[in-house]
């Protein structure tokens, strides 16, 4: 089941979407309840979709969308009045009260466009990068005993750390696994 965040401003709107989104199989919640929340929670755990009210107490929705990255799609859930004043034309919105069944394929198409936006912004390796990260692993794999997921998981995170791309953290791998 795929991981969205529900965020609302009111525990209530957010708790009864949880539910009817989890009940469903439609997505597993992650519930927050502030912008700044959804933000630290996006980009920590790689969210491509939002499912939230019009505003929060630290800022509008159409302001964090604004933050959010690229791969991130928006379905803003409000009364419509609320609706009309959001003018961005990137947020899905939806007109409350919403019945089950509109919740559940709305959602179901969010995560639809969150998977092709994250297609279009994702960078592809070539063929020779992807020779490099491979053989990273595998040196990480024989020196210090990872699994592919742990050497993967590990260039990842010090390519995280030290800000720089993959592919120049398994070669900077590659190099100290050499002795040069």
């Amino acid at each position: 089941m795929e991981k969205i965040i529900v965020s609302f401003a009111k525990e209530e709107s957010g708790r009864r979407i949880r539910e009817i989104l989890e009940s469903s199989g439609t997505a597993s919640c992650v519930v927050c309840r502030s912008a700044a929340e959804v933000k630290r929670v996006v980009s920590k755990q790689h969210i491509s979709a939002v499912v939230c009210g019009y505003k929060f107490h630290d800022e509008s929705a159409e302001q964090m969308f604004e933050d959010l990255p690229p791969f991130c799609a928006m379905l803003m859930v409000a009364n419509q009045g609320m609706l009309d004043l959001c003018e961005s034309d990137d947020i899905f919105k939806l007109a409350s009260p919403v019945s089950r069944g509109d919740l559940i394929a709305s959602v179901r198409l969010l995560l639809q466009v969150g998977h092709r936006l994250e297609k279009m912004t994702r960078p592809h390796r070539s063929e020779e990068e992807k020779a490099v990260v491979e053989q990273a692993k595998a040196a990480l794999m024989a020196s210090r005993g990872f699994t592919e997921e742990e050497a993967h998981r590990y260039l990842q995170k010090r390519s995280m750390d030290s800000g720089s791309r993959l592919l120049e953290t398994a070669r900077r791998v590659l190099s100290e696994d050499c002795g040069a």
